[in-house]
């Protein structure tokens, strides 16, 4: 039954190419991605968007929002997108920094003196995921207690040992942003999703916005689905009221997120000063960073600044991920939980969106060395020695046995020593290498070194 569902689902795809004619990209290749993705981790549906120079380059809804019966996913559907909501809240905490009702630096004590070491924990500290205090949600899956209303989380969770002294680790706490939420909520005056409206999605006009804390998308909105091992998808269980709060209760369109993220690149939302605490990586007493900031992990992905961050609930998982500097940003839903389905599709995404110079020499070269020869017109004399006629002889009775090279996929492009540096994965019939390049500004070749992956 199941084969045939998957078999029929890839024709229910609804798609909008926007500003082709702009972008040189080939979004067949994500088409095709997304196609196979679903296919292989049974995830029902997919909703993607991608955004670049203020424009959307690339819209789609691809196989089904619910199964029984079946229904096609469209891209006005709305998603859970999990913990992304986490950047909301931090943006929320910073609107009333910048009103100055609260400082970051302000300790938890004064709105909860009630909770352990509460007078050592800063606001700063709850948004980074150094404060300290124990996650009461770890796992990829709701447990049966979550399936009941929840019953004060934040005395619950709070009063607890913290898990390190704060500042001096970073872990992720879902505990950290529901005490964070009700900071919100107390300073604000009004509940904590309606002041997300009116500061928030109001003004970006993100219309399609919902709060899932303890009800579910309607049926008309796709339905959230789980997989035990390797079975077909089923429903999921639906959180009960109180869990997700100010940790993962927001649902959208993923065109609603995409304003969101041109709201971060174009920083039309909060002052400068805002983005650059969101964004800033935080440090850990000892000087290590984090790759985290408020709510959102600071990374950098194919020389790119990356501001990103994952998410997932009971049946949904999610994506996000801003590259300010190009002023651009993918966002990839799908309704099933605990897989990395997003991810992958995500990657494909950037690859199509910043692809790297393809390099023809590089396979020529790996040909030769597993034969025992190389062009020395393209090496420098520095590689030309490396090379020794020892050296061919060596490539040749390691590399030749390996079979032919199936796929050749560049990794990471950067700059060294007046050079580009490149990591290559190369896949032969018996084995995977890696390969690490120096191109010299003449184009030559200063070193290509080949060892197993």
């Amino acid at each position: 039954m199941f084969r045939r569902l998957a078999s029929k689902m890839f024709l229910c795809y609804f798609v909008t190419l926007a500003s082709r004619a702009a972008w040189a990209q080939d979004w067949s290749q994500v088409d095709k991605t997304v196609a196979e993705v679903l296919r292989k981790s049974g995830s029902p549906s997919a909703s993607v968007v991608v955004v670049r120079d203020g424009r959307t380059v690339y819209r789609k809804a691809a196989g089904w929002a619910q199964l029984q019966p079946q229904r096609a996913a469209t891209p006005e559907m709305r998603y859970c997108i999990g913990s992304i909501s986490k950047q909301f809240t931090a943006a929320a905490v910073l609107l009333l920094v910048e009103e100055g009702r609260l400082s970051l630096d302000d300790k938890v004590f004064r709105w909860f003196p009630q909770l352990v070491r509460s007078d050592q924990v800063s606001v700063r500290q709850l948004l980074s995921m150094t404060a300290g205090y124990s996650d009461f949600w770890p796992q990829d899956y709701a447990m049966p207690c979550m399936l009941e209303p929840a019953t004060n989380i934040v005395e619950t969770w709070g009063r607890r040992s913290l898990d390190f002294e704060p500042g001096t680790r970073w872990q992720y706490s879902n505990t950290n942003y529901t005490i964070a939420g009700r900071i919100v909520e107390q300073e604000s005056g009004v509940p904590f999703f309606e002041f997300l409206r009116q500061r928030i999605f109001q003004p970006l006009h993100m219309e399609s916005v919902v709060d899932v804390d303890g009800q579910p998308l309607p049926l008309s909105e796709p339905g959230g689905y789980r997989c035990f091992a390797l079975s077909r998808p089923q429903p999921a269980p639906k959180e009960g009221a109180g869990w997700l709060f100010a940790i993962g209760s927001l649902a959208m369109t993923a065109s609603d997120l995409a304003r969101w993220n041109q709201s971060m690149i174009d920083q039309t939302l909060l002052k400068p000063s805002s983005y650059r605490e969101l964004e800033r990586e935080t440090l850990l007493a000892n000087g290590s960073g984090t790759r985290y900031g408020l709510g959102v992990s600071i990374n950098t992905v194919r020389g790119r600044r990356q501001i990103s961050h994952g998410g997932e609930i009971s049946g949904f998982t999610a994506v996000n991920s801003v590259y300010p500097d190009d002023r651009a940003a993918i966002s990839v839903f799908t309704n099933l939980d605990a897989t990395d389905a997003p991810g992958q599709i995500a990657s494909k995404v950037l690859e199509v969106l910043f692809p790297f110079g393809e390099d023809d020499r590089v396979r020529t070269i790996l040909q030769g060395l597993q034969q025992g020869r190389v062009d020395r017109s393209m090496f420098t004399d520095n590689l030309n020695h490396y090379y020794s006629a020892e050296a061919l002889a060596e490539c040749a009775s390691s590399l030749g046995p390996l079979g032919a090279l199936k796929e050749l996929t560049q990794l990471s492009e950067s700059s060294r020593g007046g050079m580009i540096f490149r990591v290559y994965r190369a896949r032969l019939a018996e084995a995977t290498l890696r390969v690490t390049l120096f191109v010299t500004s003449e184009n030559l070749f200063e070193q290509v070194l080949v060892g197993r992956e």
